[in-house]
């Protein structure tokens, strides 16, 4: 499908290209980096050696870890074409 200045299969290469950028900053926000912390960034709790065991560079407790996977975090969106079409909302 031609979309006006677009060559054919722009589109959902855009497409693709978001959804890619979104699994990929999923994964990396999944993964903990760097040293585990012995207790919790945000209350200070001793975290447990089992958790600190199971994932690596782990920073939060469980409790304030389970706090935060409720929240849903904001983020901005990526406008790939520039357009005017693709700002609106």
């Amino acid at each position: 499908m031609a979309g006006g200045w677009t060559r054919d299969g722009a589109v959902g290469e855009q497409i693709e290209a978001s959804i890619q950028d979104e699994l990929a900053r999923m994964r990396a926000a999944k993964t903990p980096q760097g040293e585990s912390r012995t207790h919790c960034a945000e209350c200070e709790e001793p975290i447990s050696e089992a958790r600190r065991a199971a994932l690596p560079g782990v920073k939060l407790c469980l409790d304030c870890a389970s706090e935060r996977d409720g929240r849903a975090a904001p983020r901005g969106g990526i406008n790939r074409r520039g357009s005017k079409d693709s700002q609106l909302k």
